[in-house]
């Protein structure tokens, strides 16, 4: 495939899968790429690489992740569960072949899972922003900056009162990390709107993400056991921005520890956290650089 062809893409489809509302681009017939978008986000923030991820030859689902409307608002909300929910939407739009999968931040931290727990349904994986969970735990704990950066993190496991603060003042503290995430960028107003529109009907259900992390301690802590009892082999690419102000990309390092199969990384300079809106080109043109030669369309 060449990411040289026409970017003349047609409309976007929308269409309900099970429990998951989905925003397809591309040929039924194509080979298929799942883009998974993360907090505080929705699926519009990948259509700028979706055309051209489209352009080159593919097809293109977008979900609006569990939790968020129109989506199922209905948990759980357990990494290993989200992962099956996606698993079955790969089963129902491509059944015969494994696809390809993006996943950024939520997106990025929900694609390990998948691959570990359904190997069998991805030829390839991108994770943008987000490493590996072990890798980003062990960071958090060594990193005194990263703990500042993640302290919302701990902020959101109070009851009610997160909620409270999202909803306030037209949401001003989600545009608030936006711009603190990825500092050189000016959110789209369209986007925001649609997720302004999304975060009402939607709280608190982004936030049980959160919350499941940890809760209960058990299983939180069996959920560990079993991560370190698997590599992933599925190749995997992983991009990250060079000034974001959510995760730094020095806590992305060493994750190869978990990983068994083919393995790239890049830091792409000029962006933060949301790198999909802010250089779309360079990201889409690794994908399909990546996806070529690890998952070609035959896979």
């Amino acid at each position: 495939m060449s990411g040289a062809r026409s970017r003349a893409t047609s409309a976007p489809e929308r269409r309900r899968v099970g429990r998951l509302e989905v925003v397809l681009r591309g040929p039924e017939e194509a080979p298929l790429v799942l883009c998974l978008h993360g907090f505080p986000d929705l699926p519009g923030s990948f259509a700028p690489v979706a055309e051209r991820l489209v352009a080159a030859g593919y097809r293109v689902a977008a979900p609006f992740m569990p939790g968020y409307a129109p989506s199922s608002l209905e948990g759980p909300f357990d990494l290993d569960s989200v992962a099956d929910a996606l698993a079955a939407l790969l089963a129902a739009l491509s059944p015969r072949r494994p696809a390809r999968v993006v996943g950024h931040d939520w997106g990025a931290a929900v694609t390990y899972p998948l691959l570990t727990r359904h190997p069998e349904r991805v030829a390839a994986a991108a994770a943008l922003s987000v490493p590996h969970p072990l890798t980003f735990l062990g960071g958090l704990m060594r990193s005194p900056a990263q703990l500042g950066r993640s302290a919302y993190m701990g902020f959101f496991q109070l009851p009610f009162l997160p909620e409270r603060v999202l909803r306030a003042n037209d949401q001003a503290f989600v545009e608030a990390l936006w711009r603190r995430w990825s500092p050189g960028l000016e959110p789209p107003a369209e986007h925001l709107r649609d997720l302004r529109a999304c975060f009402a009907e939607s709280l608190p259900a982004p936030l049980a993400y959160y919350r499941a992390m940890f809760r209960p301690p058990a299983a939180f802590l069996q959920r560990l056991r079993e991560a370190r009892g698997h590599r992933i082999e599925t190749p995997l690419l992983y991009l990250h921005g060079a000034d974001d102000g959510c995760i730094g990309p020095e806590i992305a390092e060493g994750q190869e520890r978990w990983l068994a199969g083919p393995f790239e990384s890049a830091v792409l300079a000029g962006c933060g956290h949301f790198l999909q809106l802010e250089r779309p080109d360079a990201v889409a043109e690794r994908l399909v650089a990546f996806f070529a030669e690890h998952a070609p369309p035959a896979a």
